[in-house]
């Protein structure tokens, strides 16, 4: 049982890794990283430039997802452009009177969705920027005293641009709490590029791979999560790096204990990803900078965060590699 399980998370995964780089070329490694958010039940924030294949990822994603059979009417993906004129009720859903039952009636939003793109979340005010807290911690919404809840599935893809911040609001450490990885996009080698190029326009056949359901994605989430060991040695190193982080005296802002839970399941999503059933030191020297890097606030002048998890994570890495070979 527990064999055919795990072919079965393996299946799901590599079908959903086959789609997406049938889709979108060069983004190998950001499609990963996504995947692991995926099955990790995170969120993902992808800093990037305009025109660097956000959205074709996202609707790649959405596109890999099969929604019939599901009972709760939402669509598998939907894109939100966040603007400074936007309204938590654009997002959210609002509550319309019906003239005929003489009574309100709750329309839902955008985001009663199994995968959403949050195109710009940096465009809009803290009052929408806000709107999406509960979703994304709760996984429901609460509309004139009623909630609601979202799917069981629901994954945010966010995007920033990380030069332009004319008329932006730059997102709060709580807002950025609630992402798993952030995720800095470069732009895509000279061959990917020709062949976006040379490829553009032409006829292209639509991909034939079977498409995943949704209960196939949650079932591979739980069945990791449940199956992929993680050692008292990986979760001592974890900690050991955040306090690590926090008694820098550059951090003013150190990374959050919900940085720690979520980096568990992240782990177990990557090992498996990579043909493990257990979480290795390697793992966690992998996964730092996108897990870690966005929830710092370092004092003006201090260098860069990057820099500091990378400091932070050698002597936890080093002994956690001594105690796993003593044992």
């Amino acid at each position: 049982m527990e064999n055919s399980a795990q072919a079965k998370a393996k299946q799901t995964i590599d079908l959903l890794r086959a789609r997406m780089q049938y889709d979108v070329m060069g983004r190998n490694d950001v499609i990963e990283l996504v995947l692991v958010a995926l099955l990790g039940d995170g969120h993902v924030l992808l800093e990037d430039f305009p025109g660097s294949g956000k959205t074709t990822l996202a609707k790649a994603l959405g596109g890999s997802i099969d929604v019939k059979g599901t009972h709760d009417d939402m669509h598998a993906f939907r894109r939100m452009q966040f603007t400074p004129d936007l309204l938590p009720s654009d997002i959210t859903g609002v509550m319309v009177f019906d003239t005929d039952s003489n009574r309100f009636h709750f329309r839902r939003g955008p985001i009663f969705t199994h995968v959403a793109l949050v195109d710009e979340i940096n465009r809009t005010s803290p009052k929408v920027q806000s709107a999406l807290l509960e979703a994304m911690g709760e996984k429901q919404v609460t509309i004139d005293n009623e909630t609601y809840g979202l799917s069981s599935l629901f994954f945010v893809i966010a995007t920033q641009n990380p030069l332009d911040a004319v008329g932006t609001y730059p997102l709060p450490i709580a807002q950025l709490d609630r992402f798993m990885f952030k995720i800095r996009m470069t732009h895509i080698s000279r061959e990917d590029e020709l062949s976006v190029i040379k490829s553009w326009g032409k006829p292209r056949e639509r991909c034939q791979m079977p498409m995943v359901s949704v209960s196939d994605i949650v079932q591979a989430r739980d069945w990791i999560r449940a199956q992929v060991a993680v050692d008292d040695a990986i979760m001592d190193c974890l900690v050991d790096v955040i306090r690590h982080i926090r008694g820098d005296g550059r951090c003013i802002q150190g990374a959050s204990t919900r940085s720690l839970v979520q980096a568990v399941p992240a782990l177990q999503s990557y090992a498996f990803m990579q043909g493990r059933m257990y979480v290795t030191s390697q793992d966690v020297a992998d996964l730092a900078l996108p897990l870690f890097v966005h929830r710092l606030q370092l004092a003006p002048g201090s260098g860069k965060a990057d820099d500091l998890v990378k400091e932070a994570v050698q002597g936890p890495i080093r002994e956690l590699s001594k105690r796993m070979m003593r044992g």
